[in-house]
Order: C-alpha cells, then structure tokens, then sequence
C-alpha cells in the first residue's frame, strides 16, 4: 500500500472542505443565515405597525374634531343656512365677498392684529425679565413661581367674571383707587373705547404671563453654566452675558411661544365674550373675529355666513402659521428631522 493512514485522513479532510468534492461539502455545510435585507424590511414593517397603532386614536380624533368640522364649514359656507335641515340656498361666494368687504369684519380684525402685537411686546420682554429673575439664588423663588404661574391654570370662566365684576364702574377696583386717594383715575375700564383694549391686555397679561414664564425658565435652565461661567473669567458682565449668549441660546424658546402667542391671539374668543359680550365687545373696541363669527352667524341665525367666517379665521391662521414656520422657525425646525429616519 503506497498510501499511509495519515494521508487518507488527511485527503478525506480536505475532499469534505472542498466544495467541488461531490455532495459532500453541500451535505454537511450549514444552512445559510437569512437575508439581512428581509430581517431589515421585517423590522421596518413591525415599526410601522407600531406607529400606526399607537398613533391610531389622536388621528382619528384630529379628524373627527378638527378637519371634518373646517371641511363641513367650507361646505356650508357656500349656502344661505339657518342651522337645520338640508342645505338649499346655494349662494356661492357671495358669504365670503360679504365678510371681505364688511367694516364690521375689518374692525374686527385689525382688533385681533393689535392684540397679537400688543401681546408678544408686552408679554415677551415681561417673561424674559421674570424669568431671569427667577432663575437665580432668591428667596421664596418657588413661591413667586407658583404664583406668576396660578392665573394661567384658573379657568377662563372665572378669570373673567372675576375681573367683570372688579372693573364695573362701583367694582372694586374704583374702589380701591377711591379709598387710596387716587379717585381722579376712576374710569369706565370695561365700556370706555379709549380704556377697554388696554384692560383687556392687562388681563391677558396677567392671565398668560406664567405660560410664558414657565418656557423661558425651562429654556434658561436648558443652557450650561459653564458657558456663563467661561463669561465672567473673560471678563463680561452682567448684561452683555444677559445680551450676548442668555438671549441668542434662549431663541429658540422665545420663538416658540410667540408661535403660540399669535395663534391664540388670532383666535381669542371667551375672555372678550365673558367680560365684554359681543354687543359691549363691538362699541368698546374689544371684539374680535371669533366673536364677530358668533354674532354674525349663530345669533343672527345664518349657519351659512357664520361658517364661512370660520373658513376665513382658518386661513389667516394657516398662513401665519405657514408663514411663521417658514421664515421664523425654519432654522430652528433644521435639525429636527434627520433623512433615514423611519
């Protein structure tokens, strides 16, 4: 025998781990891995599903209460409706042509957009400042806190009939003026067009002001000491630490909530109808869109022309928004969604 024991084992070794040896390396080889690409897609599926499921109910709740009602308001809009029944009148845009050219909406909104404006100049510098406060080393800080930030919690019903009641002309804060000694600043404060929509920005002040202060605190504290600290071992002080690195980190914060301030100035409604009803509300000088919409539409008993008011409210907010998010908060919005993400 010309071939010794250790060769044949050694060849037939090497004849199994040859995959050209016959069906005997694809006998004993193992079974191949699955696919990375369907174990990926499977994955992909299964967070989907997720998604789906979990986000399921706020869908189905956005569009039962928010995008059917602004599509069956657009659909009334173009008919003369008193609220029941089908309806027949077709009237086109003759509602939206009605809104666009009545002084009374006009009125109405330039009301809005000086609420709008009043608010984020009044409100903002405001919360910055007590923010800035708040956020140091004080005594009964929490306190104040708790406080500034009550208002904005109590309910818009309360927080309206109580200041209704203080600011009549025998309210008690004519009262107050008048046993203080200050009785020659007595004043109708509700009725009065020259008083009425700076005590209506009073109220919405007092009334939002911890909103805003809640977001900048949160936006200072979201900012390292060590950069302030950096700062002052250069040398910088107080304000131009306040001017040059607490405003521009604080930014995005600060455009947040004038986002939000614009939009519920554009749709402010129940403190004006509270305190100043939507007859009051029109010779003060307070009344708004929302309210211009409940007078015209449902109290006059023309569904029709109230619904297309609220088409029109719709749009202008849509655009501001658009607009807002667009020029504003785009830099901000830059790095929030990432390409590849599922």
């Amino acid at each position: 025998m010309s071939d010794t024991p250790g060769t044949d084992t050694a060849g037939g070794r090497e004849a199994q781990g040859t995959p050209g040896a016959g069906g005997a390396a694809t006998a004993t080889a193992a079974p191949p891995a699955p696919p990375r690409a369907a174990a990926r897609r499977r994955g992909r599926a299964r967070t989907r599903l997720e998604i789906a499921v979990l986000s399921a109910p706020a869908i189905i709740t956005f569009l039962a209460f928010v995008i059917l009602p602004v599509v069956l308001a657009a659909y009334y809009g173009f008919y003369q409706w008193k609220g029941y029944g089908e309806p027949t009148d077709w009237v086109g845009l003759n509602n939206y042509e009605l809104i666009l050219t009545d002084p009374a909406f006009h009125d109405v909104l330039w009301h809005n957009a000086l609420i709008l404006v009043l608010s984020l100049v009044i409100q903002g510098p405001l919360a910055i400042g007590l923010a800035l406060l708040l956020n140091q080393r004080i005594r009964g800080r929490s306190t104040i806190r708790v406080l500034i930030f009550v208002p904005y919690i109590i309910s818009e019903i309360i927080v309206g009939t109580g200041w209704s009641l203080m600011l009549q002309s025998n309210g008690a804060v004519n009262d107050l003026l008048h046993r203080i000694g200050l009785g020659s600043l007595e004043a109708d404060w509700i009725a009065d067009p020259d008083l009425a929509i700076w005590t209506l920005m009073a109220i919405i002040t007092w009334k939002y002001i911890g909103f805003a202060v809640i977001l900048m605190l949160a936006g200072l504290q979201s900012i390292p000491d060590e950069i302030f600290e950096a700062a002052q071992i250069d040398g910088a002080s107080y304000w131009q630490i306040q001017r040059r690195i607490t405003l521009p980190l604080l930014g995005p914060t600060i455009r947040i909530w004038a986002f939000l301030s614009i939009i519920g100035s554009l749709q402010l409604f129940d403190l004006v109808y509270i305190i100043w009803g939507q007859y009051v509300s029109g010779t003060a000088g307070t009344s708004t869109m929302a309210i211009y919409m409940l007078a015209q539409g449902r109290n006059a008993g023309n569904y029709g022309y109230g619904s297309a008011v609220a088409v029109v409210m719709f749009v202008i907010s849509l655009v501001v928004a658009l607009v807002y998010q667009r020029f504003v908060l785009r830099r901000d919005l830059r790095g929030a969604v990432t390409e590849g993400t599922v």
